[in-house]
C-alpha cells in the first residue's frame, strides 16, 4: 500500500491549500519542494526586519467574498493599498491612469477633458482592427500614455518591439476618469501582517513537509509512495518536453540594503524609459506600512528565459498556446496525477486565482 494518499509536489499556494484541504479531510499528504524553503513565488524572508517579497511584490486582492474569508482562516491582512507610480525621464505619474495621470500629462481637470485629449488623439491615428499590441494600445489611449507610459516598460517585460507582439496582451486596458490611485477594483485587498511565508506555513502545520527535493529524484527511488501526485511543476517538463519546451519571461533581482529610512516613499516605483533596463523597484517595508531605521529595494530586471532559469511569466500566443493543449492532452490520460498552479496550468494567476482553482480541483478530487 502506498504510504500516502497524495504526494503533493510544490508548496506554493496551490499545492498549500491542496494539502490543507486534503489533510482537513483525513487524507495523508506529503509535500516536497526543490527549494530550501516552503511558499514557492510568494515566499517573503525577513531581512532587516522587513518582509521581503523575494520572488517579487506578491499584494492579495479579489473581489470574492469567500476567498477572501477564506485566506484570513490563516494571517490576518493589513489596509495596504497599492498605489504604484510611474517615472519617465524624471517625471512621476500616478498608475493606473487615471485624473492624476492625464491632469499631469495635460494640465486638464474634468473627465471631459482628458477623454476629449483622447479621443482626440485616437481620431488622429486612423487605426482600424489593431494587429499588434502597439496599435492596440494607442487605439485605446493615444500617443501621450503610450510613448510614455506603456511603450518602454512593455518591451522591457517582454523582450520584443511592441508592434511584434500580441494585441490580446493590452486588450483591456483600464482607463480610470476619476481622481483614484487604488490600483485594484477588488473590494478586498491587503498585505499578510507578518509576511505571505505565515499564510503557508499556517496552511502545512499538519503536512509532512520535504525541501530541497527534486521530484524527478525522489520519484525514481520511491515510485509507489502516494496513490496520487498533485503536480504544480512545468507540464512539459512533466512529461520530458515530448512535444517541446513552452516558453516563458523570467526575472532577476537586484536587493539591496539601504541605510536610510524611506528610500521613495510607496512600495512600487515603475521606470517606463526603454533607457532604464529594470522595470520596478520595490521598497518592500511599505507593504506593511514599517519603520525600521533601514530599508530593503529590489530592482526587477526581465530576461529572456531558458532552461534551468525560473520560469515567471507564460509567453501565452497561439505556438505556445498550441503547445500546452498537446501536453493537456497528455495530462487528461494520467489519472494519477493532477496538474495544477500557474506552471501546470500554463497561466498566469493571480493570488486569489490560484486559491479559487485549488478549492475547486479539491472538491472535486475529495
Amino acid at each position: 500500500m502506498a504510504e500516502f494518499n497524495f504526494l503533493i509536489v510544490g508548496s506554493g499556494l496551490f499545492g498549500a491549500v491542496f494539502a490543507h484541504e486534503a489533510s482537513q479531510k483525513g487524507n495523508k499528504c506529503l509535500v516536497i519542494d526543490k527549494r530550501p524553503h516552503i511558499g514557492g513565488n510568494i515566499y517573503t524572508e525577513q531581512v532587516e526586519g522587513i518582509n521581503v517579497h523575494k520572488y517579487g511584490a506578491h499584494i492579495f486582492h479579489t473581489a470574492d467574498k469567500v476567498i477572501w474569508e477564506y485566506i484570513n482562516q490563516f494571517a490576518e491582512f493589513n489596509n495596504y493599498i497599492n498605489s504604484p507610480v510611474a517615472v519617465y525621464n524624471n517625471e512621476l505619474y500616478n498608475l493606473p491612469f487615471n485624473m492624476n495621470t492625464f491632469s499631469k500629462l495635460w494640465g486638464i481637470k474634468t473627465p471631459a477633458e482628458a477623454k476629449a485629449k483622447i479621443a482626440e488623439q485616437t481620431a488622429e491615428l486612423n487605426i482600424g482592427e489593431p494587429q499588434n499590441l502597439e496599435e492596440q494600445a494607442l487605439k485605446l489611449v493615444g500617443t501621450d500614455v503610450y510613448e510614455k507610459l506603456i511603450k518602454g516598460y512593455t518591451e522591457k517585460q517582454w523582450g520584443c518591439p511592441c508592434n511584434k507582439l500580441p494585441a490580446f496582451i493590452i486588450k483591456r486596458l483600464p482607463l480610470r476618469f476619476r481622481y483614484d490611485n487604488n490600483y485594484f477594483n477588488d473590494r478586498y485587498q491587503g498585505i499578510p501582517i507578518g509576511g505571505n511565508t505565515k499564510i503557508i506555513e499556517k496552511m502545512l502545520e499538519k503536512t509532512e513537509v520535504r525541501l530541497d527535493t527534486d521530484y524527478f529524484e525522489f520519484i525514481k527511488d520511491n515510485p509507489n509512495i502516494a496513490e496520487k501526485t498533485v503536480f504544480t511543476g512545468a507540464i512539459d517538463e512533466f512529461f520530458e518536453y515530448c512535444f517541446g519546451t513552452l516558453e516563458y519571461r523570467s526575472l532577476r533581482f537586484e536587493t539591496e540594503i539601504l541605510d536610510e529610512e524611506n528610500h521613495q516613499g510607496c512600495a512600487v516605483v515603475n521606470y517606463t524609459d526603454r533607457e532604464v533596463p529594470y522595470t520596478r523597484i520595490i521598497e518592500h517595508k511599505h507593504f506593511e506600512f514599517g519603520t525600521q531605521p533601514k530599508t530593503v529595494i529590489s530592482r526587477e530586471y526581465p530576461i529572456k528565459w531558458k532552461q534551468g532559469d525560473e520560469p515567471y511569466y507564460p509567453v501565452n500566443n497561439d505556438k505556445n498556446n498550441a503547445l500546452y493543449e498537446k501536453y493537456r492532452g497528455l495530462a487528461e490520460n494520467r489519472k494519477d496525477v493532477i496538474f495544477g498552479g500557474r506552471l501546470g496550468s500554463y497561466k498566469y494567476f493571480d493570488m486569489d486565482k490560484v486559491i479559487a482553482a485549488a478549492l475547486d480541483i479539491t472538491e472535486k478530487e475529495l
